[in-house]
């Protein structure tokens, strides 16, 4: 399997760890809470301070999904990966690291470095479709 394979498969599991996480952390203040259910808020605001966060990992996780599983998918369509495959595994360890800090803290180093893996991630997109159109 290519790393650009493996980076897509990781990103599509990855958001859905966060399903489990979030439904488990909504299960958890609904057993607690007892009226969770009741006050449901799809931007997690019904939740504790974690609860939040994740719901917001989760919704960040999903909103930018398409990017990167796009130029992926391209990559291994088109028989493409060589443009893919020395970073995708770097944008994948991205993804993950920005989603961790972003359920950790959300104080200003730790937004900031947030942003920094984000941007790494931007990057590597512009990277990747740069190169493709080059190889058009």
């Amino acid at each position: 399997m290519s790393a650009t394979a493996m980076s897509l498969i990781g990103h599509l599991g990855w958001t859905i760890v966060l399903s489990f996480v979030l439904v488990g952390t909504r299960l958890f203040a609904s057993a607690t809470k007892g009226n969770a259910l009741n006050s449901f808020s799809q931007d997690g605001s019904d939740l504790p301070s974690w609860g939040g966060r994740v719901t917001r990992a989760h919704g960040n996780s999903l909103e930018w999904m398409v990017i990167p599983a796009a130029l992926m998918l391209f990559g291994i369509a088109t028989d493409q990966t060589a443009i893919t495959n020395g970073l995708a595994m770097i944008c994948l360890y991205c993804r993950l690291a920005q989603s961790i800090v972003h359920m950790a803290s959300t104080s200003v180093p730790a937004v900031l470095v947030r942003a920094t893996f984000f941007s790494v991630q931007v990057v590597i997109w512009a990277i990747w479709a740069w190169n493709f159109y080059n190889a058009g």
